[in-house]
């Protein structure tokens, strides 16, 4: 993983963030303690659950069944969550106050805001970015995500073909009828957000490269690519990802992929990442562990929230990143900022989603990592593999010593 180096530098940035984090709390007065209490006979909690979304709790708009009956069991009487939750999903086409919403909806659950992570939610901590003009690829409410992550000066890939529309020469019916003129007042690209898979592959990819060969002033030539290219930053590296259909669809990791290949085919050189988040990214599970923390201590809950139960239907994206997080967690220094209660995180494989028991014999699934996460079998190995969530929160809360 020795693309991965920018992981170390970003501890001050987290430390940057979480003081902040803190101050804002104490802006804000305490906080009501709303959605979460100890059921009758328990004391607080020292456990949490990291929940990935498509395959474990819906599969595309439809509810798993098993997600129902397990937040019967994490909700006490009153409706209100035992233990700290939050949502960790790969997904980023949505606003995260959109996603906690229809979240509530879905599982009859009052689901906050600041219990939910897009994939592209660690980018609030690269601020080094947050004033530069950056190009955002993507769908969805692309604008409003990448202010809310902080980014203030951002232009989409439709508004970049506009200005110049004769990059855009796939399809015929898009292509300008008559010449148009040469834009000389275009503001120069400083960066690359990739929040998700775009609709329009083909403009995307060439637009995009277009960007990074012309050290973004893309209605110019270049004799020579620049090298190191302009900064990327990408988020959901997931190859596959499961929705209604039977088989698992395109995922943000597949249109990564055409990308870094079209740019070493042309360039001859590597496409490089000035940080890649979403799972099973460090960074994902960091920005995790941190709102557990915060979470448990709005609620006034004393003990330190020591285990995480990451679940999840993916061995390459939430397997990986869990078993990663853990082993992290046994070498994290003890002065680290924030600091660090949580001792261990385990992984829970579901059998509701993109995993199936046997599906692959003995020789086991391919490898569906991103290009930057060397395989390592040890860690695609879950340390429990259950049928659905609701197996899975039965199992933690026997673990744990809970009444179900």
């Amino acid at each position: 993983m020795a693309a991965l180096g920018w992981v170390a530098a970003l501890g001050a940035a987290r430390g940057r963030w979480w003081r902040a984090a803190r101050a804002a709390e104490g802006l804000r007065g305490p906080c009501p303690k709303r959605s979460y209490a100890s059921g009758p006979g328990e004391g607080p909690p020292t456990f949490g659950f990291l929940l990935d979304i498509d395959g474990v709790l819906v599969r595309g708009h439809r509810v798993i069944p098993a997600a129902l009956e397990a937040f019967r069991r994490l909700a006490n009487s009153q409706g209100q969550l035992r233990v700290p939750v939050v949502f960790v999903t790969n997904a980023g086409n949505i606003l995260q106050h959109s996603k906690a919403q229809e979240l509530s909806a879905q599982l009859g659950c009052k689901v906050e805001p600041d219990q939910v992570i897009l994939s592209h939610s660690p980018m609030k901590w690269f601020s080094q970015f947050h004033e530069k003009r950056m190009l955002v690829s993507g769908q969805g409410p692309l604008v409003e995500n990448a202010r809310a992550l902080g980014f203030r000066n951002v232009i989409t890939v439709d508004e970049l073909r506009t200005a110049f529309p004769v990059l855009d020469m796939v399809d015929l019916e898009r292509r300008p009828k008559t010449t148009p003129l040469l834009r000389n007042d275009f503001p120069a690209i400083e960066g690359v957000l990739l929040l998700g898979e775009p609709v329009r592959w083909e403009t995307s990819l060439q637009l995009i490269l277009d960007v990074l060969l012309s050290n973004g002033n893309p209605g110019t030539g270049l004799a020579t690519a620049p090298y190191p290219h302009l900064p990327v930053l990408a988020s959901n590296m997931d190859l596959l990802w499961m929705a209604e259909a039977k088989m698992p669809r395109f995922g943000h990791g597949t249109f990564l992929l055409c990308l870094e290949t079209i740019y070493r085919k042309v360039t001859g050189r590597e496409l490089r990442y000035e940080g890649l988040m979403g799972k099973p990214s460090l960074l994902t599970y960091q920005y995790a562990e941190a709102l557990i923390r915060q979470q448990a201590e709005r609620r006034g809950w004393a003990a330190p929230i020591r285990k995480l139960y990451a679940v999840g239907d993916n061995p390459m994206s939430d397997v990986y990143g869990a078993n990663l997080f853990h082993q992290y967690l046994q070498t994290a220094q003890p002065g680290a900022e924030p600091p660090l209660a949580t001792r261990s995180c385990a992984s829970i494989l579901v059998c509701t989603g993109v995993y199936s028991p046997g599906q692959h014999g003995a020789a086991g699934p391919p490898f569906h990592g991103h290009r930057d996460f060397s395989l390592s079998p040890a860690l695609l190995q879950a340390s429990h593999v259950v049928s659905d969530v609701d197996e899975a929160v039965r199992l933690v809360f026997s673990e744990e010593g809970w009444a179900s």
